[in-house]
């Protein structure tokens, strides 16, 4: 057993009540999750116990500490998620000698950085790789870090342009026409690109990229015929790529570029679960220095608590219905 600690943490500035929770229930629920004692003393709350206890408890606070820090309101759910996060499997990734060195992009709200084993290891081998696939289960953060990692590029002028698309095909539901011009047609395609960008760059400096196309966000199909320079390339939503587009997005590449695809493939949505070209890439593709795999695990999901159990349930599904079929 680790020696008991004493750490303190400071608060000032941060609305306690929102916090704490009513009644403290926030810090009754840590306290019974890590078996710690949290004592809040004016500005500065003091954590004591067995020392791997502590360092749990005091993730999981600052992760209340920097939704409260947002003026959000702490709900029993994002309670249970953050307790979940570090309970007992270590989800939350272990802090670097300093923690600063994680931090991809700072918002107007705070910062962006990996908050899981699998989101540090994406953003790892982001680093050394110039092809990266990043494959795993809904909630797990793969198109928001891409995305951070483009503006971040960007930022620090590593590439000219970042370059942003999907493939526009339906989740299992026929929508039919589609009034509006060709950017309204495509719009509800490219929404959750628009929503990761509208979250990390200020809404005038957004358009004016937009508009000279420093971001660029397009369906996979306009991608065919380009060559693409000093870009940061991102295709997500790749499970739903045939083995011609993939070939088509990864043959895009310039100079000076870098791409990331993200993908989830328990959620194809072409007409056959084979002709996934993100399914069949991972056994195309040779171990060549520069392309990297990552795959992410149920244990990465960061949305709500019940995302992680649903996603579980499917996968148990799924595995009870294949061993059935193989003993027929």
């Amino acid at each position: 057993m680790s020696p008991d600690v004493k750490r303190k943490i400071s608060i000032g500035g941060i609305n306690q009540l929102r916090l704490f929770g009513l009644q403290d229930r926030n810090l009754r629920r840590l306290q019974q999750a890590f078996s710690v004692s949290l004592v809040a003393r004016g500005q500065q709350v003091f954590l004591s116990g067995d020392k791997e206890n502590v360092e749990r408890a005091e993730k999981a606070f600052e992760e209340l500490i920097a939704i409260a820090s947002r003026q959000a309101e702490i709900s029993e759910s994002d309670l249970e998620t953050i307790v979940s996060m570090v309970d007992g499997t270590g989800k939350l990734q272990e802090d670097s000698e300093n923690g600063q060195d994680d931090i991809i992009l700072y918002k107007k709200d705070g910062f962006i950085k990996p908050k899981t084993l699998g989101q540090r290891a994406f953003y790892q081998a982001s680093l050394n790789n110039d092809v990266l696939f990043v494959i795993g289960p809904a909630g797990t953060g793969k198109t928001f870090l891409a995305v951070a990692l483009a503006v971040a590029a960007l930022r620090d002028k590593l590439v000219d342009r970042i370059v942003l698309t999907r493939p526009a095909v339906e989740a299992g539901e026929r929508l039919g026409y589609l009034p509006g011009d060709f950017r309204e047609k495509i719009d509800p395609y490219l929404a959750p690109l628009y929503d990761a960008l509208h979250d990390m760059i200020p809404p005038d400096k957004l358009k004016r990229y937009l508009e000279s196309s420093i971001i660029e966000i397009v369906p996979l199909a306009y991608m065919r015929g380009r060559t693409l320079n000093n870009a940061f390339v991102i295709l997500d939503e790749a499970q739903n790529t045939t083995f011609h587009q993939m070939k088509m997005f990864l043959t895009r590449l310039g100079i000076s570029s870098r791409a990331i695809i993200t993908g989830d493939i328990t959620q194809i949505d072409l007409p056959g679960v084979g002709s996934s070209g993100l399914v069949q890439v991972q056994s195309i593709l040779p171990p060549i220095e520069g392309i990297e795999f990552v795959y992410m695990k149920d244990t990465d999901v960061v949305r709500h608590r019940l995302v992680r159990e649903i996603i579980r349930a499917y996968d148990n599904y799924e595995n009870n219905k294949t061993h059935k079929n193989d003993k027929k």
